[in-house]
């Protein structure tokens, strides 16, 4: 059974679900450069984790074994909505990505936009996309984190606290998370708010790198 804090999401987000769209939508410059940087193949599976109303799916070539799974089953429905209008083949389904009811090294590909920091535990969210993808699979994440080297602040610090409440913690630390994992950060940027918004680039090692 979820805990308390991932059936706070899912009935937080179900309330946002009709919503979201007019909030999220400004992020699509963002959203689009994270997925030409991530690079799906046409022909191989690509994870969508946290994957909200679909707002990602515009970007993705129509070829792309698409899977999304979402906590949120009124974000599901609009996602599966927005497929059938774009004409994308998607296999959605309601699932933690926490624990992710997939094989491993069964995808290619994965994109976490705007879910790291949403997320209870994203150290656990990550440990699963890194499960999940073959050796020498990408995952690109787009979020927002406190930068490397950086303290929060008093206003942040205070900030945090509405905002976590409301939807999201904004004192995470992209590599703090990464380094919990055996993913590789390959590339980032900032992405927005003078760096407070980041794409990063991870890569799982190839099996004979593991060696």
């Amino acid at each position: 059974m979820p805990d308390l804090a991932t059936r706070f999401n899912r009935w937080r987000y179900s309330l946002y679900a009709p919503f979201y769209d007019g909030l999220a939508r400004v992020f699509a410059p963002q959203r689009r450069r994270a997925l030409q940087l991530l690079a799906p193949r046409p022909d191989a599976p690509l994870l969508l984790v946290g994957a909200g109303t679909g707002l990602d799916l515009e970007f993705i070539p129509r070829a792309c074994k698409v899977h999304a799974v979402d906590i949120s089953p009124a974000m599901i429905d609009r996602l599966r909505a927005r497929a059938r209008r774009l004409g994308q083949p998607v296999e959605a389904e309601v699932m933690d990505v926490q624990a992710l009811r997939f094989a491993d090294n069964g995808f290619d590909t994965a994109a976490l936009h705007l879910i790291l920091a949403v997320v209870p535990d994203p150290v656990a969210c990550l440990r699963e996309v890194e499960r999940v993808l073959r050796p020498g699979g990408r995952a690109i994440v787009f979020d927002k984190f406190l930068q490397k080297n950086r303290r929060a602040g008093l206003l942040r610090a205070s900030a945090n606290l509405v905002t976590r409440l409301i939807a999201t913690d904004i004192n995470r630390r992209l590599p703090d998370i990464v380094a919990q994992t055996g993913l590789h950060l390959v590339h980032e940027e900032a992405a927005g708010l003078n760096g407070f918004f980041r794409i990063a680039l991870l890569e799982k090692p190839a099996a004979r790198d593991r060696a």
